[in-house]
């Protein structure tokens, strides 16, 4: 399925009111860590396709959201789960790392 593309006008919808927990992935295009977490972020969307939702939004992109979450540095990896912040992660991530903490909300 690949990670859905997520803009300020879709999150609301995508994230907020998914029935399945969400991880949205904050990026941007420049930054080198966002880039070399992205086939982790690639292999959990496969991993837990059928009990999470992927979702990658690009920070320069969209400002309202990244703004409303208090973004301040990229990648940030965050876990909705029921519309609500479930867990929040900052900079690269191993495998099991953010498996372990999806995990803990599934």
């Amino acid at each position: 399925m690949g990670a859905v593309v997520l803009t300020d006008q879709n999150f609301k919808s995508e994230v907020l009111e998914s029935k399945l927990p969400v991880l949205v992935d904050f990026w941007a295009e420049w930054c080198a860590p966002c880039r070399m977490v992205a086939p982790v972020v690639e292999k959990i969307e496969k991993d837990y396709s059928e009990r999470l939702k992927v979702g990658k939004l690009n920070v320069d992109d969209n400002s309202e959201t990244p703004q409303q979450y208090g973004i301040q540095g990229i990648p940030t990896l965050i876990l909705f789960k029921g519309g609500q912040v479930a867990n929040q992660l900052v900079g690269f991530q191993s495998e099991q790392k953010l498996k372990s903490a999806i995990d803990s909300i599934l």
